[in-house]
C-alpha cells in the first residue's frame, strides 16, 4: 500500500542530513535493532510533515516527530529527545516510503561522506563563506521574486514559500528568539498587496510559525504529554496573542479577485489543524473561532454558511481518522448547531463533549456559545444557554464567572421571571462559583440566604470586609446573631489566646447589635451564661477583661 504522503528526493536527503545532525552512531544502532524487531507499533501522518508513533520500548513512549522542524521533535522516553526511538521511527517510514533503510543507518559514516561529496558539501572557510552568503542572497532573491505571485498562489503554496524563509534563518531554537527570525524572513519577501490580502498574508506567516513550535495531535489511545519548554511555551503563547491582534482589525474587502478563495483555503487549514490538535492547549482553535466571529461572518452573514461548515466537520470523521481530536470537533459542531437556532442538537452535543472529556473544556470556549445567543439578541435562548454552561465552567478565573453573571443581569433586564431559574443554576455551580453566588446574593439584597450559605460552609466573620456586612447590620441585623454566635463557640474551642482574641471580637459586635436592636436584656441573660460555662479559662476571662466586656 503506497503512503499518503510521498517523500520526494530533496526531502530524502534533508531527512538523512537530520539522522547525521541529531543523531549519533550508537543511537543510530540501537535505533536499528529495535526497528528490525518491529517494535514501532503504531505509525500516523497527520500530514506531510508530521509523524507520530508508538514504540515499545521498555514501556509503551509516544514518539512525535517533526520533519519540517527537527529540533521540535519528543519522545516520552527518560532522553526526551534524539533516541534510539526516534530512529526506529525514521527507519520505519523511510521503509514505508520504499527508500533505504541502510541510508539512514550509515548516515554519519560513508553513507553520508558519498551524499555529502556528491552534494559539494566541504568544510567551511573564508572564500566558501562569502560564497553561502551569496547563495543564500540568490536564494531569497528567488524566493521574493515567488513571493510577487501571492496573491494567485494558493495557501498551501504560502506555506512552502514560509517555509523556504524560515530555513534560512540562523535561529533554530524553539524560542521567541526564533519566532521574530521566521517573521523577518516572511515579511523581508512580502510583496506589495492590497489591504485584505495583507491581512490574510501576516495572519498566516503567524500561524506558519506557531506550527513549528506547537506539536499536533498525538496518538489515540495513549497518555499526552506536553513537549513544549518553558521559552517555547512563552514564544507560542506570544504569538498567540498576536494571532489575536491580527483579527481586532475587520477584514478589509478590497475587491481582490482571489480573496474569497484564500478564505476558503484558509478556513479548511484552520479547520484541520483544529481538528489535529493536541490536549497542549487550544492555539488553533481559538484562531479558528476568531476567524469566524471576525472574519467569516461579518464578511459572509448568510444562514447558509453553518449547514456548509457543519457538513465538512461532520466528515471530518472519516477523513482524519485516528488523528481526529475528538473534543474540538464535538465543540465545533455544537458551536454550528447554536448559530443554525438548533439549540437541543447543540445541547446534547456539548453534554456528550463534557462526559467524554471532563473538565478538559476552557471556559473561553463555553463563552463562546453565550457571545453567539447574546448577538441573537433571543433572551429566552440566552437564559437556556446559560443554565446549560453554568455547571460546566469548572474555571476559578473571576473575569469568565463577571462575563457569565453579565449575561444573567442582561436577561433579568429582559425577562424578569427568569430570576428563579438564576438562582437554580447558580446554586448547581456551588462550591466553585461560591465567590460569585455570595456576590449575587448580597447584589440582590438576598441576606438571608447570604447567612445561611455563609453557616453552611462555616465562614469566618471575621474575615469579610466592614462593607460586606453592613448592609445586613442596617437592614436585618438579627440575621447576623446565629452567624456570630456560631464563630464565637468555634473560636473559644479552639483553646488558644488567638482564639480567644477573635471571639472577643465577635463579642463586642454582638453587643452592638443587641443594643442596635434594643435587646440589652437577651445580651445580658447569653453573656451570663457565657462566662459562667468558660469561668476556667483564665486566659478567655483577661481577653475579656481587656477587652471591656468584664470589669
Amino acid at each position: 500500500m503506497k503512503p499518503t504522503y510521498l517523500m520526494d528526493d530533496i526531502q530524502w536527503q534533508q531527512l538523512i542530513q537530520n539522522v547525521a545532525d541529531h543523531f549519533n552512531d550508537v543511537t543510530i544502532k540501537r535505533g536499528f535493532q529495535y526497528f528490525k524487531q518491529g517494535r514501532v507499533k503504531e505509525f500516523a501522518m497527520p500530514d506531510g510533515e508530521q509523524i507520530a508513533a508508538v514504540v515499545d520500548g521498555s514501556e509503551l513512549y509516544e514518539v512525535d516527530l517533526h520533519l519540517n522542524a527537527f529540533a521540535a521533535s519528543r519522545c516520552t522516553c527518560p532522553v526526551h529527545t534524539n533516541c534510539k526511538h526516534m530512529i526506529a521511527v525514521l527507519l520505519n517510514y523511510a521503509n514505508e516510503q520504499e527508500r533505504s533503510v541502510h541510508a539512514l543507518v550509515n548516515a554519519r559514516s560513508a553513507g553520508f561522506t558519498r551524499l555529502a561529496a556528491k552534494a559539494d558539501i566541504r568544510p567551511p572557510s573564508p572564500s566558501r563563506s562569502s560564497l553561502s552568503l551569496d547563495r543564500k542572497e540568490a536564494t531569497r532573491n528567488a524566493l521574493t521574486k515567488t513571493a510577487s505571485r501571492i496573491p494567485d498562489m494558493p495557501i498551501s503554496e504560502w506555506h512552502d514559500l514560509f517555509d523556504q524563509c524560515i530555513g534560512l534563518n540562523p535561529v533554530n531554537t524553539q524560542n521567541s528568539q526564533f519566532v521574530q527570525s521566521a517573521l523577518a524572513s516572511i515579511y523581508a519577501v512580502k510583496p506589495p498587496l492590497l489591504p485584505g490580502m495583507q491581512q490574510l498574508y501576516g495572519l498566516h506567516a503567524h500561524l506558519r510559525v506557531l506550527e513549528k513550535l506547537v506539536p499536533q495531535s498525538s496518538m489515540p489511545g495513549y497518555p499526552t504529554h506536553s513537549y513544549m519548554g518553558y521559552y517555547t511555551q512563552i514564544a507560542a503563547d506570544e504569538l498567540k496573542e498576536a494571532i489575536e491582534r491580527d483579527f481586532e482589525s475587520p477584514l478589509a474587502l478590497s475587491g481582490e479577485p482571489k480573496q474569497e478563495a484564500r478564505m476558503a483555503e484558509t478556513l479548511a487549514y484552520l479547520r484541520r489543524k483544529m481538528l489535529t490538535e493536541s490536549r497542549n492547549g487550544t492555539y488553533f482553535s481559538d484562531a479558528y473561532y476568531w476567524f469566524w466571529l471576525r472574519w467569516m461572518r461579518p464578511e459572509r452573514p448568510t444562514p447558509g454558511i453553518y449547514a456548509e461548515e457543519l457538513q465538512h466537520l461532520q466528515a471530518a470523521e472519516e477523513e482524519l481518522g485516528a488523528t481526529l481530536a475528538r473534543l474540538p470537533w464535538m465543540l465545533a459542531q455544537s458551536w454550528m448547531h447554536i448559530y443554525q437556532s438548533q439549540d437541543v442538537a447543540a445541547w446534547t452535543l456539548l453534554q456528550e463533549a463534557e462526559q467524554a472529556f471532563p473538565l478538559k473544556i476552557s471556559s473561553n470556549q463555553l463563552l463562546l456559545f453565550l457571545h453567539a445567543l447574546r448577538e441573537a439578541e433571543d433572551w429566552t435562548r440566552l437564559k437556556d444557554g446559560l443554565r446549560h454552561i453554568g455547571p460546566l465552567l469548572h474555571s476559578h478565573r473571576d473575569d469568565h464567572l463577571q462575563d457569565y453573571m453579565h449575561d444573567w443581569n442582561l436577561v433579568l433586564q429582559h425577562l424578569p421571571e427568569a430570576e428563579a431559574d438564576m438562582w437554580d443554576t447558580l446554586v448547581s455551580m456551588l462550591p466553585f462559583a461560591g465567590g460569585m453566588y455570595e456576590e449575587t446574593l448580597l447584589a440582590h439584597e438576598k441576606w438571608r440566604q447570604w447567612i445561611d450559605y455563609q453557616l453552611s460552609i462555616r465562614s469566618e466573620p471575621l474575615s469579610f470586609r466592614v462593607s460586606v456586612v453592613q448592609p445586613i447590620e442596617k437592614n436585618a441585623p438579627e440575621l447576623l446573631l446565629p452567624f456570630y454566635h456560631q464563630a464565637v463557640e468555634r473560636y473559644v474551642l479552639e483553646k488558644n489566646r488567638a482564639g480567644y482574641k477573635a471571639a472577643v471580637k465577635l463579642l463586642k459586635r454582638l453587643f452592638k447589635l443587641y443594643k442596635k436592636m434594643k435587646q440589652e436584656p437577651r445580651w445580658e441573660l447569653f453573656f451570663t451564661n457565657f462566662t459562667s460555662r468558660h469561668s476556667r479559662l483564665r486566659a478567655l476571662q483577661e481577653e475579656l477583661r481587656k477587652g471591656k466586656l468584664l470589669s
